[in-house]
């Protein structure tokens, strides 16, 4: 009796695996490689096909009477906006001569400030000339309604500083027409009705000469604001670089299109839910992954990597081989997502058995791979599945077939009672792996192993089950010990250990 152990059981599975995501999305470099190289080509098109308008720059100081050193940009964002209305846009027109819509010359051009006092106005046009034209048109404007407005503004403070001092002035005249009148008298009531008259004539003078002073700097500090109102940087046409242009529209499209690879591929690798580490794929299909191989590449690598591969390969004939030569029940390679390479594993793997006797191939794959394997002389026969029945029984059969979608799952009996799943990792999603698991499972087809294609060279989890040993292969070594006589061996925990007791007095 053996303890049934998962690798990770259902009410532990996080909701999202982190590990099995980033391997699923860098298995899928090639789609967020070719998206990131399809936005670096479509930014450099754009940048030649679409190249930018003709567009002219222009900067205006701005002087404010209002200036203070700790202005937050209040002042030049408010020019900003006035640069912006109807009115500033409708006399730049006007002195263009243009019968355009300023609503729509509006779009054509916008401000920036660039510090407390500077203004910078961009302007575009259907040519270099007309560009230039239109920014000294607008800073033109934008300085004379500026001026305009600040010497509004000093006239109507400095009127109504000039009205206050003549409602002085002319209370004044009460005061002094009231001492003027006044006849002498004596008593100390009097003298202070006179002291008081004069105190108030006094003030009176003082706040008079307070407002002339103040209503003539009004006038003065105007001029000031009109020689520092200014266009500082002549308007001229802005020359575009077309490689700079190119580069940088091509470095901003290979990182958007980077992104959105990215994107594309986690959400349709959480969508997808296809398996790719060791661990998830033997969990959901039940069995211990016992070999590795790189997918068989349609073209040919260096020397190094087809001396590795070959390497591997060999390994994996052998375990195989050892395996079939050692089960007293056919064999049979069923493939999914592979099989191409399931085909070539198994005409190597009947070359391996073929020193032991006659061996024929059953082949049960939906498509010509096996047919289209390269073969050598005296290589085994390859039979359809058809004549599965007709097999001599001094002959070794080695079945191969397909999981996959659309299987025959009653005709895998025909091909092997037992069965070395050759899967390639992220090609099933865990529903039809599970759903392949329970298909053998309802045929009495028990799964020796799986062997795993095109694993992720970074995955370093473990895709053993610790439960099965009726199916594994150390479960098979350890019935051949038991067979030959060799008693329990240590890895078999004794019948007795695994029994639970039923209760309290029978644990003690």
């Amino acid at each position: 009796m053996t303890t049934h152990t998962t690798p990770e059981s259902p009410a532990a599975a996080p909701l999202l695996d982190l590990q099995a995501l980033v391997v699923a999305v860098r298995r899928r470099r090639r789609l967020w490689c070719s998206m990131a190289l399809l936005g670096l080509l479509v930014g450099a098109a754009m940048a030649v096909l679409m190249p930018p308008a003709p567009a002219a720059v222009t900067k205006v100081l701005v002087a404010h009477q209002e200036d203070q050193p700790n202005d937050t940009g209040t002042l030049i964002r408010t020019d900003v906006e006035l640069l912006g209305t109807t009115r500033i846009a409708g006399k730049a027109l006007q002195a263009l001569g243009s019968p355009g819509n300023p609503e729509d010359f509006m779009q054509d051009y916008r401000g920036t400030g660039l510090t407390n006092n500077l203004l910078q106005i961009d302007v575009t046009g259907d040519s270099d000339a007309e560009a230039v034209a239109r920014a000294k048109a607008l800073a033109d404007t934008f300085v004379a309604d500026h001026v305009k407005r600040m010497r509004e503004t000093a006239k109507a403070e400095s009127k109504a500083l000039l009205d206050q001092r003549d409602r002085m002035r002319n209370e004044l005249d009460k005061v002094n027409k009231a001492i003027g009148d006044r006849s002498p008298e004596s008593g100390p009531k009097a003298s202070a009705s006179i002291e008081s008259l004069y105190a108030r004539r006094a003030e009176l003078n003082s706040r008079i000469a307070d407002f002339d002073q103040r209503a003539e700097e009004a006038r003065i500090g105007t001029p000031k604001l009109v020689a520092g109102t200014q266009i500082v940087d002549a308007p001229h046409a802005v020359r575009h670089s077309l490689p700079k242009a190119a580069v940088t529209n091509a470095v901003i499209g290979l990182v958007l299109g980077l992104v959105l690879g990215l994107a594309v591929a986690a959400v349709g690798a959480v969508v997808a839910d296809r398996p790719v580490l060791r661990r998830e794929i033997a969990a959901n299909l039940g069995a211990s992954v016992i070999a590795e191989l790189r997918r068989v590449p349609r073209r040919p690598g260096g020397p190094w990597r087809r001396r590795r591969t070959r390497a591997t390969h060999e390994r994996l004939i052998t375990t195989l081989a050892r395996t079939v030569r050692g089960s007293t029940e056919t064999v049979s390679l069923l493939e999914l997502g592979c099989a191409r390479t399931a085909g070539l594993i198994a005409v190597d793997l009947a070359r391996a058995l073929a020193a032991d006797g006659p061996v024929v191939i059953v082949d049960g794959l939906p498509g010509p791979q096996l047919a289209n394997c390269r073969r050598k002389p005296g290589d085994p026969e390859v039979i359809g599945g058809e004549r599965a029945a007709t097999v001599p029984r001094q002959a070794r059969k080695l079945g191969v077939g397909s999981v996959a979608p659309g299987t025959a799952w009653t005709d895998l009996q025909y091909l092997g009672g037992q069965t070395v799943l050759v899967v390639r990792a992220g090609h099933g999603s865990a529903a039809w792996l599970h759903t392949v698991a329970r298909q053998l499972a309802d045929q009495r087809i028990p799964v020796i192993g799986v062997v795993l294609i095109d694993p992720d060279p970074r995955d370093r989890t473990d895709g053993t089950l610790w439960d099965g040993l009726h199916i594994a292969l150390r479960g098979q070594s350890e019935r051949l010990a038991r067979q030959n006589g060799m008693g329990q061996l240590r890895t078999e925990r004794p019948i007795w250990a695994a029994r639970v007791p039923a209760n309290d007095q029978e644990a003690r």
